[in-house]
């Protein structure tokens, strides 16, 4: 007979201490090759060349939010909400699973690899593979995470403006960032939400913290997620993968790792997904098939390829500048003759090696999915109506700036 193994474990999180597995299935599912794939995926992609520290995984994000989601529906137990030990683990399995679809470098695959599917999307069709390995233990699940569950409050909590992900990523970001400003009161809120009419909402108590969670993402997104040295490096990155795609579909053979090889080739829709070949070459695919790729690539004759990979194994990203005012066609133009002289290129290939483009800094969406705030005499008031301070209003503008970014030798003036 074979040994059984004992699942009950428990992981030591640096962020929030010990953290039990609350089931044998959710150990299963932890256990499970497209979930461990997420150990080798960052959480924030190349941000660790700006904040040394930020070299935490999407495999760590989703335990925490896992962790996390119990503490909230335990809180909401304890409030009278009545909770199925059926849903209670349901909803903690569609938080675990939530980023599951996440490639390598996220956003940066996403505009290049993968140009008609988003990771949400990406993350449904692995859930749905593995409610069939599973033997449809993940139908309800499936059900919370696309939001056809009666009960609508489970879907906000995986989400929403509120929801787990961001609770658990703004505190966790915050931390291995050192960027003390996105810090939230994550106990607080956890505490401070509640139930009302099959909604999610946030008792008056709790107003501050609200508005400091929101005005934490605001600060985030501006010093961590759009700091204008990773927006530079991302777009390396997106212009790096651009060409190689272009050189393989040119019929010129790359070294690289059979599944990025297969993205590489041709481009594929989220229906494509639905087949196992796609699937399960996404689900083979991590941040280590890119910086591989790319130390292959630094030595290839193409000079354009070569040039990026070294760059950026380098650190010598992108000079970028951030503007209020849209770039002049005239500025682009003179760019891209720059790079073409500069680089002994075609001045129609200049465009991989300089980027432009706009950032936008979405802290708070009003609206039919804002946050709603229950007041001591029953009423449910949307954050910016319930607050007494002006700026909750103004987190609701969304902010862009444009931006652009070129290599050091070249001017983003003209002369």
């Amino acid at each position: 007979m074979g040994q059984s193994i004992n699942k009950k474990k428990i992981i030591n999180d640096p962020v929030y201490g010990f953290v039990p597995i609350p089931s044998e299935l959710i150990f299963d599912l932890i256990q499970h090759p497209y979930f461990q794939r997420l150990r080798h995926i960052k959480q924030l992609g190349l941000t660790d060349l700006i904040y040394p520290g930020a070299i935490h995984t999407r495999f760590n994000h989703a335990l925490g939010a896992m962790h996390l989601m119990g503490r909230v529906l335990d809180n909401l137990r304890l409030k009278g909400i009545e909770i199925s030990p059926q849903e209670y683990e349901a909803a903690q399995i569609a938080t675990l699973l939530h980023d599951i679809g996440h490639g390598p470098f996220s956003h940066a695959l996403e505009e290049t690899l993968l140009h008609h599917a988003n990771h949400e999307s990406i993350s449904f069709q692995f859930m749905k593979e593995l409610n069939t390995i599973f033997n449809d233990q993940l139908h309800l699940a499936l059900q919370i995470f696309q939001n056809t569950y009666q009960r609508k409050f489970f879907h906000q909590l995986v989400s929403s403006q509120l929801d787990i992900d961001r609770l658990d990523y703004l505190n966790r970001d915050s931390f291995f960032t050192g960027v003390s400003e996105g810090s939230i009161g994550v106990d607080r809120i956890v505490v401070m939400l509640n139930v009302s009419n099959d909604r999610l909402v946030v008792e008056e108590k709790g107003i501050y913290s609200i508005e400091n969670f929101l005005n934490a993402r605001r600060l985030m997104y501006w010093q961590v997620y759009l700091h204008k040295t990773a927006v530079s490096a991302e777009r390396m990155l997106v212009n790096l993968i651009k060409r190689a795609e272009y050189l393989v579909q040119s019929g010129e053979l790359l070294s690289c790792s059979e599944s990025l090889y297969f993205f590489l080739k041709r481009s594929y829709t989220i229906d494509d997904f639905k087949r196992y070949e796609v699937i399960s070459h996404f689900g083979l695919l991590d941040d280590n098939d890119i910086w591989g790729a790319i130390k292959l690539w630094q030595n290839h004759p193409d000079r354009i390829l070569s040039t990026l990979c070294t760059m950026l194994l380098q650190r010598n990203l992108f000079r970028i500048a951030l503007t209020n005012d849209a770039i002049e066609k005239a500025t682009i133009e003179h760019i891209r003759s720059e790079i073409s002289d500069n680089y002994d290129i075609l001045r129609k290939d200049a465009f991989f090696l300089f980027s432009h483009g706009v950032v936008s800094n979405e802290a708070y969406v009003s609206g039919g999915q804002g946050i709603h705030i229950l007041t001591k005499k029953g009423e449910l008031k949307e954050i910016a109506d319930a607050s007494d301070l002006p700026n909750i209003k103004a987190l609701s503008n969304i902010v862009k700036k444009n931006y652009l970014c070129c290599p050091k030798n070249v001017s983003l003036k003209k002369k």
